[in-house]
């Protein structure tokens, strides 16, 4: 979340497990774990957490997070950060819909669509 933060600019607040109410429930192993972490920056809201259930982290790609930017320097920014130590899959370009759009995935192999709109429908 601090690579997301260093990227994407705003307040960044954590919450361990420790630090809530779910404290008292949680084997002892799991009060450092963050129950939420919570990037704000404008209209933007990415939250995250330790938490998984019992069969454990599994690694896919069945998940891609939009980012929707309010300006051409926004997203070719944004990419250009987020895409550091990744993989650049789709470059940023005019889409067929009329929209700059551009594809990557992130150095902790989460997969980010870039989306900037120049006319908002």
């Amino acid at each position: 979340m601090i690579f997301y933060q260093d990227c994407l600019g705003g307040e960044l607040v954590f919450q361990t497990v420790g630090e809530s109410p779910l404290s008292d429930t949680m084997p002892a192993k799991m009060k450092d774990c963050i129950l939420h972490s919570r990037l704000n920056n404008n209209n933007l809201v990415l939250m995250g957490t330790d938490i998984v259930d019992e069969n454990g982290f599994k690694k896919g790609n069945t998940v891609s997070l939009m980012l929707d930017c309010d300006s051409e320097e926004e997203i070719k920014t944004s990419y250009k950060k987020l895409s550091a130590g990744g993989i650049q899959t789709q470059p940023v370009a005019l889409s067929f819909w009329g929209a700059l759009f551009g594809g990557l995935t992130d150095k902790f192999g989460n997969h980010w669509l870039l989306h900037y709109q120049k006319i908002k429908q």
